[in-house]
């Protein structure tokens, strides 16, 4: 008995190469490499953002059509070629294992990726479920594992880029699914032109495709009216300091008083620079992070070092301490400290890294590195958000891994804060492009929130964003400095603060969509062939 199968059930066709051959089997995998390095190099620090945009092109020429196995171990080498060149500062100082075997995991999320896009890709419109399947892989990698880790996100790579108005729109997934999707549907639209050059005369699919490519950008530039740096509650004059570190690497902290020390001497040196006319009076001071690994509660010298930089620059200092109670875990705590009072405010940082401010398994993972019980006690989560009043502004704070999180940076803004600091301490990452990674990461937060950003780093890179993504005032590498700048003040809500993750769940709806329907006209087109 001979079964016709409906057009509707019969898979597109994969693009097919110059005369109708396959390309040999190394193209592909080779391809999918390169699209994955191309993705890395359009990280800062290099200014390549539009990079992203071929690469994803490339990878819809490597997975359409690809089966499901295959479409998996090719997102697996796209994975690597991304990921391996993007963390290698994992292993600045802990030596290359933590660094493969973090890409290798992470690596995996984008062969589940690459698996998802090869099937959606057989669908109608298979440009717009690809997409929302990648978005799909970056929020399952921001969950999960120990929290999830959300580094190398599509959008952190568009701080200079023409779809950062987005993050306004519905934060990182929705400038991520643009841009991917923009690649996308670039390669839908070769592919079609090809296809009328060999005779296709439909201009049906054509113009789909190229209305595909163009809506992110279209979008992008509708968005721009979202995206301001006006005041709306006035100005505040803030200074960052920059203390800089004695050594480089996981051993910068052995000398924790001469940390300390740096960070008070650059305060009281700016409060000579206000007496004598040549810096502003700041009307708040941001330390960094881990600025005092010396619990000032429990080292009365500690203690007295801030109380006395605080009280010489007169203004509300945040002091980023290591607290070290007499039991139970550590605590990497943002304090309050004004001035004639000393403490009255605490954040302690609601998401500890894993492998560094704590160890999970750890019996388990020394067998591989002995560096971890350099972690010799462990780190605590917080619970509580963290919102200072300083002067008169309110002021959300997120530690330096938390910049990562959607849900940490937004909290602050939801809670009243009308300025965000991500005060960071990279010292252990040395000279690589972590800093410079992690400071884009403030400045697409800053568009995302409509909020100044202000980023005191240990050792640098320092800096004063406005709400509209630009840096006003950065501080070099390594290097002692204090950043002293009027930022305004904003407290309205963003399209993307308002929704919070509501775009993300819609765009992983549309990609759970597209799996579904693909994996039922897969089983309906067995079927058929069984009958």
């Amino acid at each position: 008995m001979s079964t016709t199968i409906a057009p509707a059930d019969v898979p597109d066709t994969p693009a097919v190469p110059e005369r109708g051959r396959r390309p040999r089997w190394p193209a592909r995998p080779a391809a999918a490499v390169l699209a994955g390095v191309l993705l890395f190099l359009s990280f800062p620090p290099r200014p390549l953002w539009w990079l992203a945009v071929p690469a994803f092109a490339l990878l819809g020429w490597t997975l359409r059509g690809r089966r499901p196995r295959a479409g998996f171990g090719l997102g697996y080498l796209a994975g690597l070629g991304f990921l391996l060149p993007l963390l290698v500062w994992t292993g600045e100082e802990v030596g290359p294992v933590p660094w493969l075997a973090l890409a290798a995991v992470e690596a995996l999320f984008v062969a589940a990726v690459g698996l998802g896009v090869s099937a959606a890709s057989r669908l109608p419109a298979w440009p717009v479920f690809a997409a929302a399947v990648w978005i799909l892989g970056e929020a399952a990698r921001a969950r999960v594992p120990f929290g999830g880790f959300p580094w190398g996100k599509i959008a952190f790579g568009q701080a200079d880029g023409l779809f950062l108005p987005l993050a306004a729109v519905g934060g990182t997934p929705v400038v991520g699914f643009a841009v991917v999707l923009c690649g996308f549907g670039l390669y839908e639209l070769l592919r079609r032109l090809r296809a009328r050059r060999a005779g296709d005369g439909r201009t049906g699919p054509l113009v789909a495709a190229g209305l595909t490519a163009l809506m992110p950008v279209a979008g992008a530039l509708a968005a721009l009216p979202l995206v301001s740096d006006a005041p709306e509650d006035g100005t505040a004059t803030v200074a960052a300091v920059q203390g800089n570190v004695p050594r480089l690497g996981l051993d910068f902290n052995a000398q924790r008083r001469a940390v300390l020390d740096n960070h008070a001497n650059r305060t009281r040196e700016l409060a000579a620079d206000v007496r004598a006319g040549r810096a502003p009076r700041p009307d708040l001071v941001l330390w960094p992070e881990n600025s005092s690994d010396i619990d000032p509660y429990a080292n009365p010298d500690a203690y007295r070092v801030i109380d006395q930089a605080v009280r010489d620059v007169n203004a509300p200092t945040v002091i980023g301490a290591v607290i070290a109670p007499e039991t139970g875990k550590l605590r990497n705590t943002l304090i309050e400290w004004e001035p004639g009072r000393g403490p009255v405010a605490e954040y302690d940082k609601r998401h500890v890294q894993p492998f560094g401010e704590y160890i999970p398994m750890r019996s388990f993972v020394r067998i591989f590195n002995s560096d971890v019980d350099r972690v010799r006690r462990d780190f605590g989560a917080g619970t509580e958000v963290g919102v200072f009043e300083l002067a008169g502004t309110k002021v959300g704070l997120a530690t330096c891994y938390e910049a990562a999180f959607d849900w940490a940076v937004r909290d602050t803004v939801t809670h009243g804060a009308q300025l965000i600091s991500v005060p960071s301490n990279n010292a252990t990452f040395g000279r690589s492009e972590m800093t410079y990674q992690q400071l884009a990461m403030s400045r697409v937060r800053a568009v995302e929130h409509s909020r100044s950003v202000v980023v005191p780093v240990t050792s640098g890179v320092s800096a004063v964003i406005r709400p509209d993504g630009t840096i006003t005032a950065q501080t070099k590498l390594f290097t002692p400095d204090v950043l002293v700048e009027k930022v305004p003040l904003r407290s309205s809500l963003t399209p993307a603060t308002r929704m919070g993750t509501l775009p993300e769940a819609l765009l992983v709806a549309v990609a759970a969509a597209g799996l579904g329907w693909s994996a039922a006209r897969a089983l309906r087109a067995r079927r058929a062939r069984g009958a």
